[in-house]
């Protein structure tokens, strides 16, 4: 099937804080070469690439949840709805819809789930890197406002240093409560 070909794919699934971010990518033009998964890139290459596909003619959506939102929903339903505010704002209608995983949201776009797609094909790559720098990004902002939860090296992952932190100072309005983690902070200092 040839035509508009978006790749998927988020950032932040498991991180006890932030929203989860997703971003959805149609490579055209001159595509930046060295497009891989993000966690196979260093924070560097991340952002020149970032940074490329942004001066590229490629369209870019990019779509989050929010922590309110993945306490509501679930994390698997929050990253579903990030992924579709990220297609929908493509601002253009794919003819197919590449999603990195083994589901696919609940949406109208023709689409086919591909496990390591962030690997395999270019616009799922292209996807994972804005999704990861966005993401960082966001939770770089947040440490500055909520500092000691080393949140600009961690990201909101559950690291010991953040875990120490979280028994420590709490929760902050960011943290994910519906994560058990979380819970566990929260029921202790309520002791």
């Amino acid at each position: 099937m040839a035509g508009l070909i978006a790749g998927v794919d988020e950032a932040g699934r498991g991180p006890w804080a932030g929203p989860v971010v997703a971003a959805a990518v149609i490579l055209r033009g001159m595509v930046p070469t060295g497009l891989n998964d993000s966690k196979k890139l260093s924070a560097k290459r991340r952002e020149a690439l970032h940074a490329a596909l942004l001066a590229s003619d490629c369209a870019i959506g990019v779509g989050q949840a929010s922590v309110a939102e993945i306490d509501a929903l679930n994390i698997l339903q929050a990253n579903h709805l990030a992924m579709t505010r990220a297609v929908a704002a493509l601002g253009q209608v794919p003819d197919l819809v590449l999603v990195d995983g083994n589901r696919l949201p609940p949406w109208h776009w023709p689409s086919r789930a591909i496990v390591g797609g962030d690997g395999l094909e270019p616009a799922i790559s292209a996807a994972s890197i804005i999704a990861k720098v966005t993401r960082d990004r966001i939770m770089a902002a947040l440490d500055a406002d909520h500092p000691g939860y080393g949140w600009a090296r961690n990201q909101g992952y559950g690291t010991a240093a953040h875990a120490q932190a979280l028994a420590l100072l709490g929760p902050t309005p960011h943290h994910r409560r519906s994560f058990a983690p979380v819970k566990r902070a929260m029921a202790d200092l309520s002791r």
